[in-house]
Formats: structure tokens, C-alpha cells, sequence
């Protein structure tokens, strides 16, 4: 019975995304973006739930804390990102990139209160964020389409098949209490939402189309990362659904 369900589930949601696939195609579709139909459902979704409740806590939570508070959680979890940043730049063969990562992870533990105090970057040691997506494309997977998933926002194909694994190496997400591991996953993304309210006022006052303009621009971002900034030129025929870096 058990098999028979997961064949159910899978089968519904191949036949979804059919569906999908067939209402997004047209002379108009952006070939980087064949669901656009369903992402704009999910973007409109987002965006109500932001509204009602991230942007409110986001903002109580921006008036009632201090500066240095703020930036003292933002640090802490900057230097427990940084665990998961040094095994993908070890998992790309990034010598340098992981031995300043290394470096980092443990100037700030030790001498910056458990990564309270950004000490690494005050003393020149600049960050190298990675996560699993960009290891894949840095091993030549193509981006794949782009997709926009509920709550979580802009991702690409390949980037949703990696979030698993970036799940398991994040170690908020490994924690045993679940208390506290609910608390701080809360926390951060509060935390991270606040660090965005200005430019989110300004995105829509500025943007003729939302959500055209947040996927190109989420796109271009992606792709520059997995190049590390420095991305081949889309005129040798390269889009962003290729950008995996040995695809070049």
C-alpha cells in the first residue's frame, strides 16, 4: 500500500506539472522561465504572506532591537553559515577560498564570542559563500528552469533539488533541542527579512513588473556566483538555464 501511494503521489504531481508546463508555453514565454504562469501564482502567495506577517514581525523586530543587537545575530549566524560555506568551497577545490573560510570560522568562534563579533572581517579575511546549488554548478549542472517555491521565493531547478542536502549541512537544522533549533530558525529569518525591508519599499515602488524584474535579477545573481563574479559572455551562448561552470 505504501508503494502504491508514493506511485499516486508521484503521478499527481508529474500530471501537475504538466499542466504547468502546458499553460506556460507561448510565442512570449521566456525560455529561462516555461512556468511562468504558476511561479506569478506562487510570487502573488509570497507576497500576501510577507505583507501580513514577515514584513510586520520584521519591522517590530528592526524598532525594538538595537543596531549592535542586530548586527551581533546577524554575525552568529553569518559564522555558522560559514561551516557549511567551508565544506561546498573543499567540495570545489577551492584551496584558497577554504583555507580563508577555515580561517574565519575559527577567528570568529574564538575571538569574536561564538561569531557575536565579525573580528575575521575587521582583519581582512573576506567571506566565501556557497551553497550546494552552486556546487552543482560549479560541477557543470545547468540551473535548469526557474522556479519560485512557497515562502522560500526565487530558485531555479537545480537549486530546489539541492536544498536537501543544504538543509542537512546547516547546523541550526541539525540541532537535537527542538525548542531552541525552532527558536533560532525563526530568529534568522527575522532576522534576515529585516535586513531587507528598504529595498523591498523600494522594489515596489520602482519595478513596472515585480516579478520580472526580481527573476532576472535573481537569475544574473545566481549565475554570477556560480562563476564566482565572473560569468562568460551570454553572447558565446550562454543563458541562464546553462550556467553550469564546466558547461562553459
Amino acid at each position: 500500500m505504501k508503494s502504491i501511494a508514493n506511485s499516486a503521489r508521484w503521478a499527481i504531481a508529474a500530471a501537475a506539472l504538466a499542466i504547468v508546463a502546458g499553460c506556460a508555453t507561448g510565442p512570449n514565454a521566456n525560455p529561462a522561465d516555461p512556468f511562468e504562469p504558476f511561479n506569478r501564482g506562487v510570487s502573488r502567495f509570497n507576497d500576501t504572506v510577507d505583507d501580513a506577517v514577515f514584513v510586520p514581525v520584521a519591522t517590530a523586530y528592526q524598532r525594538a532591537l538595537p543596531q549592535m543587537v542586530r548586527t551581533g545575530v546577524n554575525n552568529f549566524f553569518g559564522n555558522l553559515g560559514d561551516v557549511w560555506n567551508l565544506a561546498n568551497n573543499v567540495v570545489q577545490l577551492k584551496v584558497q577560498n577554504s583555507a580563508e573560510t577555515f580561517m574565519r570560522l575559527n577567528v570568529n568562534t574564538f575571538f569574536g564570542l561564538g561569531g557575536l563579533l565579525d573580528v575575521a572581517t575587521e582583519a581582512g579575511i573576506p567571506r566565501h559563500e556557497e551553497d550546494f546549488g552552486q556546487t552543482l554548478g560549479h560541477w557543470g549542472v545547468g540551473a535548469g528552469p526557474y522556479v519560485v517555491l512557497p515562502l522560500l521565493g526565487s530558485s531555479t531547478l537545480r537549486d530546489t533539488a539541492a536544498l536537501p542536502v543544504d538543509r542537512f549541512g546547516d547546523p541550526v537544522s541539525q540541532m537535537d533541542d527542538v525548542a531552541w533549533r525552532n527558536s533560532l530558525s525563526v530568529l534568522r529569518v527575522v532576522d534576515t527579512r529585516s535586513q531587507y525591508l528598504r529595498a523591498s519599499r523600494l522594489l515596489g515602488e520602482a519595478a513596472l513588473d515585480k516579478y520580472s524584474f526580481t527573476r532576472d535579477a535573481f537569475l544574473q545573481r545566481r549565475r554570477s556566483q556560480v562563476y564566482d563574479g565572473n560569468p562568460p559572455d551570454d553572447g558565446a551562448g550562454n543563458s541562464p538555464a546553462d550556467d553550469g561552470a564546466e558547461s562553459k
